[in-house]
């Protein structure tokens, strides 16, 4: 925040430099501008001093109101945070601080809650306040970012109203450019008048590491060649964000700057950019003047702010803003409308269930056998042309495209060799990986939002995080989102190795799934490979004894999700909560996919002897009801005899151990099983298995009626160790080698390492203070 109001206090200083140049007398610009601003005490007093006239144009000119909710609640408590703002006040003149007072009162021999708006100065080191706005209730009611804007834009003064966010910085020389800009609202821009003048922003954070460098070119290129295409000319340009400048009359007469009704209005920003088209509004963009701005450096903020994106787009598609602007464009500009806005994230859930349709194709052709009828034909007739075309599909699916912007705003500022350059470097440092990465961030959170709704606000922190996080965090944050996602490609991927007639040699399989195993390892591996010191030996057994510790941990009123398992779990069910039947019902549907895997595999069992009779499927769900009727016998044990009769408990394992190996070996000794037939039995049951979860949850009230939710549980926290197991296991023989966690280092803190940063010691100091 302190970066911040000194860089809006900028606008201050370049106001009296102008003020300065225009008033001044010869004499005084030859004495200098320094000698002006620092006069006799007396000259200060004086109103007709050039200071004085200097600082009252300033003061007519620009006010900077910094909305700080909880700053009345702060300064009751004393709390530290509530003087660091008075502090700034005292420092910056022209600072205000609006924030939301909680007082009770006695009205009609009652004592309510009351709410005000206030707004504060600094005066002779105190705050003074200026206004007191009496609410009809609660100003949190929505959204709180929007509702904190709302509550304090009555307080602004003038024509222009600039927003800022916590996370931006400014800069002399940009300041000096404001007055340039504003004269762009009496420009001629079309057959309406701007109401939103957008500028371009400076990426300061692009040195921290790999990944801030990553972000900061995507942003960078989203915030001016991006912009600059969707004002002119497609005239698609909304509000994303700060520091657009609004025409305040216009908006203020217009419900504001700010939607704030909750979970629909989760990205406030944009729905700015909505109202003013709607009401006849004109959005420009201007490259001549920028603002600085921070981005998130970690990849657990960049995945909970692309999160919380992906989910706002979700919620934009089921607004009425878009589905008035849908028809009241023409059709060019209703394309470029949804291409710019909701498409992109449509197209981008739509590359992840294209890769999803094609692998669950091909698996029913391989178990089927009807890929092994359509081979035959092939190279009857001979299928080098196939062969070719499948190889350069691989070649464009290396989501090389998506740097295609980043070549071209960085070709057209500092040279097309420099671009270049630059992009080889990014895919050295595994650039694809990240944004593969991001792939499945976006796809999941938007695919959830359509779905069921519920979007929330993921707050990221914005800080400068350079920290090893633990696998338990990592395995809580991206375990639905990412890895379940890629354990359950990597399944398919298997299979049809194992099962497939058309890929039987090692160059057609690479053809056919070498893009999808990039895209498996990347959704398995990135949040580690991204992770400082994800690789050193000693933070690997510390991670392990603390997701062991976690995931074995039971919940309960009031234990958090970081502290046990099945509290995370809950949490990660409340979309199902609040879903409609509609919700359900395709949840529960396209949880019906796992069952391919039985369906198929079972019939090329060496059990089933080539039988095809629907019987042979019957009869393996015998193994899944005896699964479920052990799970069912533990837990019930496990409440009954595990505190007062252990030695009853552990006889009662001992005889369904002991069952299952007698199980075992007459399936050995009568039926003709093989070992491969085990391995191919976990690969048709463990997905059976999830899709039976997955169902579970979605019914919770049913299934809970029945007496069966602690089964289910007890089946859940199995999966989630095996998939912890899977994930953890390549992670931890990484690790034994001391020149991986050497090289990563070096891959994501390339840019830190060329400029001397010591990041060995910000690592130890980290730890030191935790």
């Amino acid at each position: 925040m302190i970066s911040t109001v000194r860089g809006m206090m900028y606008y201050r200083r370049a106001l009296k430099l102008q003020a300065f140049l225009d008033m001044a007398s010869e004499k005084e610009i030859l004495e200098g501008y320094k000698v002006v601003m620092d006069p006799p005490e007396a000259e200060k007093k004086s109103q007709r001093s050039l200071y004085a006239q200097l600082e009252a144009v300033a003061d007519m000119k620009f006010t900077y109101v910094a909305t700080c909710q909880n700053y009345g609640n702060q300064k009751r408590s004393g709390d530290r945070h509530a003087t660091d703002i008075l502090n700034l006040m005292v420092n910056n003149q022209s600072l205000r601080v609006a924030y939301i007072d909680e007082v009770e009162e006695r009205e009609g021999g009652k004592v309510q809650k009351v709410y005000y708006s206030v707004l504060v100065k600094a005066v002779e080191n105190l705050d003074q306040e200026i206004y007191r706005i009496k609410l009809p209730g609660s100003a949190k009611i929505g959204e709180g970012k929007p509702e904190n804007q709302n509550h304090a834009i009555i307080f602004t003064r003038g024509e222009a109203l600039q927003t800022i966010d916590m996370n931006q910085d400014n800069y002399m020389e940009e300041a000096l450019k404001m007055r340039n800009l504003l004269e762009e609202f009496n420009e001629d821009h079309g057959v309406r008048p701007p109401t939103i003048l957008g500028v371009r922003e400076h990426i300061f954070t692009g040195s921290v590491s790999s990944l801030a460098w990553f972000m900061s070119n995507q942003e960078t290129s989203f915030v001016t060649i991006g912009q600059r295409v969707l004002a002119r000319p497609l005239k698609v340009r909304f509000h994303y964000g700060h520091p657009d400048v609004f025409d305040r009359i216009f908006h203020i007469t217009r419900g504001g700057i700010s939607k704030a009704s909750r979970g629909i209005n989760l990205s406030e920003d944009i729905f700015a950019g909505f109202n003013s088209t709607l009401r006849r509004g004109n959005v420009t963009h201007h490259e001549y003047i920028q603002v600085g701005k921070g981005r998130d450096v970690g990849l657990n903020q960049i995945s909970l702010f692309e999160a919380k994106v992906a989910c706002g787009n979700g919620e934009q598609t089921l607004s009425r803003d878009i589905y008035r602007l849908g028809h009241r464009f023409d059709f060019f500009r209703m394309l470029s409308c949804y291409f710019t806005t909701i498409g992109f994230y449509i197209s981008s859930m739509l590359v992840v269930l294209t890769v999803y349709v094609f692998l669950y194709g091909r698996l029913y052709l391989c178990l089927s056998g009807l890929e092994q009828a359509v081979v035959k034909v092939a190279r009857a007739k001979g299928d080098d042309a196939l062969k070719a075309a499948m190889a350069s599909q691989s070649l464009v699916q290396m989501g090389l495209l998506m740097a295609l912007p980043m070549v071209m705003e960085i070709g057209l500022e500092r040279g097309f060799k420099t671009a270049f350059g630059e992009i080889i470097i990014m895919q050295l440092q595994l650039a694809a990986v990240f944004f593969t990465f991001s792939l499945g961030t976006k796809a999941h959170y938007f695919g959830r939002t359509i779905l069921h709704g519920g979007a929330k606000y993921r707050a990221t922190g914005r800080g400068f995080v350079v920290r090893h996080e633990k696998f338990a965090e990592n395995y809580r944050m991206y375990s639905r989102s990412h890895f379940t996602k890629g354990i359950e490609l990597m399944m398919l991927l298997i299979v049809y190795r194992i099962y497939s007639s058309a890929a039987s040699d090692s160059l057609t399989y690479t053809f056919l799934s070498g893009s999808m195993w990039f895209l498996v390892g990347s959704w398995l591996f990135a949040p580690f490979l991204f992770n400082p010191s994800g690789f050193e030996w000693q933070k690997i057994v510390e991670d392990w004894d603390d997701w062991t510790k976690w995931i074995s941990s039971h919940g309960g009123i009031g234990v958090p999700a970081i502290k046990s398992w099945e509290s995370w779990w809950e949490e990660e069910q409340e979309h199902l909560l609040y879903t409609g039947a509609v919700g359900r019902f395709w949840e529960i549907v396209l949880s019906l996919r796992f069952f391919l895997y039985q369906y198929g595999i079972v019939y090329h069992l060496h059990v089933a002897n080539g039988n095809t009779s629907i019987m042979v499927y019957g009869l393996s769900w015998i193994v899944i009801v005896a699964v479920v009727i052990i799970l069912k016998v533990v837990s019930m044990g496990r409440k009954k005899f595990s505190a007062d009769f252990q030695l009853m408990f552990r006889l009662i394992k001992l005889f369904l151990f002991i069952g299952f190996i007698v199980t075992l070996v007459t399936f050995f000794a009568l039926l003709n099983l093989t070992v491969g037939d085990i391995f191919a039995s976990l690969l048709a049951f463990t997905p059976t298995g999830w899709a039976l979860l997955l169902i579970a949850q979605a019914c919770k009230p049913l299934v809970k009626g029945i007496g069966m939710w602690s089964s289910v549980k007890a089946l859940a926290r199995g999966y989630e160790y095996i998939m912890g197991l899977v994930i953890f296991m390549p992670v931890a023989v990484l690790a034994w080698f001391p020149f991986v966690t050497e090289f990563q280092t070096r891959l994501l803190f390339n840019q830190a390492f060329s400029r001397g940063l010591q990041i060995q010691r910000i690592l130890s100091g980290g730890k030191k203070q935790k």
